[in-house]
């Protein structure tokens, strides 16, 4: 008789990822001057998000409300930190600091205006921008309703993009995106009962193993079901794919001791309510249950 074993839990794809930089990276010196261990180009991420599962990492506590809040200040087109300061949720502080405005040369924006990042890509990539107070609606291209209305319209296109990086607003930016681009793709249903199934695939040309990637992937693998509810598909596969992967110098002690956890069960998604226009998302329509990580572990943030 042959034993049936187990699938291999999908975080192990993080952990082990996280053990082969630690072991086999290169010394580099970094924009903030932490200094990072890092590897370039590792294999794809490759996270299943069928029967509403969420990657939300388990291995340390994820800060989800964080997640939540930011994704849906991206998707409002918003470029302003204090808005989700306000909130509670201080993860752009640092980086809409005055001080770190003026050493970007962007001194003359008031603090928190982090000027034309990801929700103003998303939403209004070509516009000019001026100020975070500014109202853009109808301004530049709205790639994130372009690509709902494709997968709506035209699954089987193959230029459903989303893209942050916009090489002409990049002088403008506090901090160019690191997650800049991602692709949709439709897998067709082959009986009449299926839905048609959403996968996403998202590149990102920096990536803080430590403390950013976590959120990443929830983030990604979040918007893919928000899109799915929105176009009556079934959020199915989440692809990540890195370029510069790297550890913080500063982080390598805590991830030591993240690295002999145990995963446990991803948690799944629930909605309080059906949402049929991506516009229309509140915090409170997202319920996350069945999350069980492990304690947090600090680790700072370079800036």
């Amino acid at each position: 008789m042959v034993a049936i074993t187990a699938p291999k839990h999908e975080e192990y794809q993080y952990l082990e990822l996280i053990r082969n930089v630690l072991d086999r990276g290169d010394p580099r010196p970094d924009r903030t001057g932490t200094g990072t261990i890092a590897i370039f180009a590792p294999p794809s991420l490759r996270f299943s998000l069928a029967d509403n599962t969420l990657p939300l990492l388990t291995t340390k506590r994820t800060f989800l409300r964080g997640i939540v809040e930011e994704l849906i200040w991206f998707i409002y087109g918003c470029t302003d930190s204090k808005v989700l300061s306000d909130k509670g949720v201080k993860i752009w502080d640092g980086n809409g600091s005055k001080e770190f405005l003026e050493k970007r040369g962007l001194g003359h924006r008031r603090e928190g205006d982090l000027g034309p990042v990801y929700g103003f890509q998303w939403r209004h990539f070509g516009a000019k921008y001026e100020d975070c107070e500014k109202d853009y609606t109808g301004q530049g291209v709205d790639q994130l309703k372009e690509c709902i209305q494709k997968i709506k319209e035209n699954p089987t296109d193959r230029r459903i993009i989303l893209s942050a990086w916009n090489p002409a607003d990049i002088p403008q930016m506090a901090l160019p995106p690191c997650h800049m681009m991602c692709q949709f793709y439709v897998k067709l249903p082959t009986t009449p009962t299926e839905k048609p199934k959403l996968s996403c695939l998202m590149y990102q040309r920096s990536a803080d193993l430590g403390l950013g990637i976590p959120f990443n992937i929830a983030s990604y693998a979040l918007l893919t079901h928000m899109i799915a509810q929105v176009t009556d598909t079934e959020a199915h596969e989440l692809i990540i794919q890195l370029g510069d992967a790297h550890v913080y110098r500063d982080h390598v002690e805590a991830l030591e001791v993240q690295l002999k956890r145990e995963p446990r069960a991803f948690p799944k998604l629930k909605w309080n309510r059906e949402v049929k226009d991506i516009d229309d998302f509140v915090s409170e329509d997202i319920v996350v249950e069945g999350y069980n990580p492990h304690p947090s572990i600090a680790m700072k943030m370079s800036v």
